[in-house]
């Protein structure tokens, strides 16, 4: 796991103040704020109508989701689909390399979309690329 700094550690208190909920991860994709948060804690913790999720976005000037922490590969496609929304794909999935590496490879059937998974200067690949590398241990990501 990756070590916090003190912005994401205040980013996590004051979810946690908000939510009643503590996130197990924070992260940034994209200019917004991602939290991770145990499996059956999502539904009941983003209020009436969505409104604590507008009061932390509100509060943090960016854009917040909200993600259930993956239990195993099984999960990796709606965790990518979360992050990444709303930019759609087709699919996701791990395989090995000739070098033994674990590669995942997204796949959208069109163009839009995979330049937006990119993003200007790769920067939305990159970002992607270490979450993906701390939740499912991958070291490649690649989109087709």
């Amino acid at each position: 796991m990756k070590t916090f700094d003190m912005q994401f550690i205040r980013y996590m208190n004051l979810f946690s103040k908000v939510t009643h909920v503590n996130p197990k991860h924070c992260f940034s994709y994209n200019n917004g704020l991602v939290f991770i948060v145990p499996k059956n804690t999502v539904q009941g913790l983003l209020g009436g109508n969505n409104e604590n999720l507008r009061q932390l976005s509100d509060i943090f000037g960016k854009r917040i989701r909200i993600v259930a922490q993956p239990s195993g590969e099984a999960d990796m496609q709606k965790f990518i689909a979360v992050i990444v929304a709303p930019i759609q794909f087709d699919k996701a999935e791990i395989i090995k390399t000739e070098a033994g590496d674990r590669e995942i490879i997204i796949t959208t059937s069109n163009r839009e979309s995979k330049a937006m998974l990119i993003g200007r200067g790769r920067a939305r690949e990159t970002e992607l690329k270490d979450i993906l590398e701390q939740y499912f241990g991958v070291k490649i990501l690649r989109i087709n």
